[in-house]
Formats: C-alpha cells, sequence, structure tokens
C-alpha cells in the first residue's frame, strides 16, 4: 500500500496517470492555503469535476476503506485538506460543515499566526488560542484531523497534549538532520508520536539536507534513524509535491493576503521560485526509488510497508470519523 500524505501538485490527466503508475493508493492532497470559505467550496467543485471526468484513475476518499475500493479497482483514493484554518473563518460552526463536505485534515496555521495558534515564522509562539482550543475540540469531535506542519514549535506541542485523538505533522522532517524553520525538533516529534499521532517525511528540497542535492542514502537514513527514536508505526511519507506549479504559486503560498511584499521564507530572494526535486524524486512514478532506499538501511518488510502507507492507512482508519460515544 502507499499513501502520500500531502501534496500541492498543478493536477491534471498526466499527473493522475502518473499516480497510477506509480501505484499510490491514496493522496492526502491540499485544497486551501488562504481560501475563505467560498473560494474553499470552489476547490471542492473542482476536484468534483475532475471526478467526473476521471472515474477511471481517481476517486474521492472520505474514509480508510475507500483506499480498499480504490486498490480493488485500479484508482487512487484523494482525501482533503488545508493548510491553513482560513475556511472555517472565524466560525467554529464551519468545522463540521467542512468535514461534511470532505475535508479530513486541517492546519491550524500556516507560517503566521492565525485565529487558533501561532506559525513557524513568528517570532514569539504564544501557543493555542482560546479558540483554538475550542477548535480541537470540535475537530476531535468530528473527525478532522489536526495537522502543525507549519506550526511554532509550543503550540504543536500543546496541540498533541491538548487534542484528545492523534494529531498529524503531515509533511516536515526532524530539524536535527536538516535545520529549516519549518522542521520539527525532537521535543516537537515526540509530542507528537508519544500521543498516538504521525509525522510524514518531506521531499520538498527546502526541507531537505542540501536541498536540492540530497541524496537518497541520506534521506532514507534519516528515515530510519527516526524509526529507531520515535518508533516506525509513527512515520510515513508526505512528499509535498507540487509537481508543475507555476512560481507565481509560491507567491501565494507564502504570501497569501496578509502582506504586499513578497516574503520568501525558506527560498532566497535570487531563486524565489519552486526548487529543483532532487534527481531520485521528480513525480510520482519514483516512489520505488524511496521504497527500495529504506530497504537498504536495514529496515525490516513490515516497517517499510509501514512507512510508505500502512500507517496512514491505520492513523485515516481511526481518525476520520466522529469521536466514539
Amino acid at each position: 500500500m502507499r499513501i502520500d500524505g500531502l501534496q500541492y501538485a498543478n493536477w491534471s490527466e498526466k499527473i493522475f496517470r502518473q499516480l497510477r503508475e506509480g501505484r499510490v493508493d491514496a493522496i492526502h492532497v491540499t485544497i486551501a492555503y488562504h481560501e475563505n470559505f467560498r473560494e474553499t467550496v470552489l476547490n471542492f467543485e473542482k476536484w468534483n469535476r475532475w471526478f467526473e471526468q476521471y472515474p477511471d484513475l481517481i476517486m474521492k476518499g472520505l474514509q480508510a476503506s475507500d483506499i480498499d475500493h480504490a486498490r480493488e479497482t485500479g484508482r487512487t483514493a484523494v482525501f482533503f485538506g488545508f493548510q491553513n484554518p482560513s475556511p472555517i473563518e472565524d466560525d467554529i460552526g464551519l468545522v463540521e460543515i467542512v468535514h461534511t463536505l470532505g475535508a479530513r485534515f486541517m492546519q491550524l496555521t500556516y507560517n503566521n499566526q492565525s485565529l487558533l495558534a501561532t506559525g513557524c515564522y513568528e517570532a514569539e509562539d504564544a501557543g493555542i488560542t482560546r479558540m483554538g482550543r475550542q477548535v480541537i475540540r470540535e475537530m476531535n469531535r468530528v473527525g478532522l484531523v489536526v495537522d502543525m506542519s507549519h506550526s511554532a514549535d509550543r503550540s504543536t506541542i500543546e496541540a498533541a497534549e491538548i487534542s484528545e485523538r492523534p494529531i498529524a505533522i503531515t509533511h516536515a522532517n526532524p530539524h536535527a538532520w536538516a535545520p529549516a524553520l519549518r522542521n520539527k525538533r525532537d521535543a516537537v516529534i515526540r509530542a507528537v508520536t508519544e500521543n498516538g499521532g504521525m509525522l510524514g517525511f518531506s521531499v520538498y528540497p527546502h526541507h531537505l539536507k542540501d536541498k536540492s542535492d540530497c541524496t537518497l542514502e541520506s534521506f532514507c537514513e534519516m528515515i530510519a534513524r527516526t524509526a529507531e527514536r520515535y518508533g516506525p508505526e509513527h512515520l510515513g511519507l508526505g512528499t509535498d509535491l507540487c509537481q508543475d506549479q507555476p512560481d507565481s504559486v509560491v507567491e501565494w503560498m507564502r504570501v497569501g493576503r496578509w502582506s504586499k511584499q513578497i516574503d520568501y521564507g525558506e527560498g532566497s530572494a535570487s531563486a524565489p521560485g519552486f526548487p529543483p526535486m532532487p534527481a531520485w524524486f521528480r513525480d510520482n512514478r519514483d516512489f520505488d526509488t524511496i521504497e527500495q532506499g529504506l530497504r537498504a538501511t536495514g529496515l525490516n518488510a513490515e516497517e517499510v510497508d509501514g512507512i510508505m502507507g500502512g500507517n496512514w492507512y491505520r492513523f485515516f482508519a481511526a481518525n476520520f470519523g466522529p469521536a466514539a460515544g
């Protein structure tokens, strides 16, 4: 089973076919960065058209069993998520609405402070806000997973402790391996995994050691060492693949509506666009390469299968439905 915990590609028939060539059974797709509720609904509509146009390649995913159906029918199950809480605006009632529409993940922040928590680019981290605590409780109730991929340290640790259900960091790497602002320190990863949560490893070059020149061996060895430290059952992939996106989309991701200045974030002013992907992972057809690289580290077959998708499957099964009781 192969599950990618995060992608934000410029979707097309070409990419849908590459998903099938790469035998990707399920993906978590970002459908909102800075969009408000109405704009997010339009993105759901766009995906509904794609499901109609390519029914032999993709299908909408709402629960883990949809992945089984996708595998049986040779398709990829698509699960939706937000990289910001902007789709719920300032209305906690919209948490249940977006879950009903099909959202299964929501980051409490992107890089900036939100109404719910602090982003990883802020100088001060005030932790989870009053509204944030209430929203986490509501997300737990309906089955919308708390994602802290772009959140600051204190906020992430508090979210893991406050949430009554496991949370996720869908796309990041250990800070000790590659000290990017977005990567996670030991205390953060420990708080998430000790509470049953998941860490999805990112292939986005700004999150990699040596960036675009990162080797497959370095990436897979990093995963193996993380498995030793926190347990392989809490780990998966969240490639953060942004295939075929124009550079203007990077500006939208990093700037949104909050600034008139272009924030290059972890890039540089001389190269503000998308960085080149490492040679061993260009698109969805390269998951075989990662799997082979993981096997070469000495991880056993069960551990590799879990990281490639089995662990995400169990996490989806436990966390996408309403809370028990």
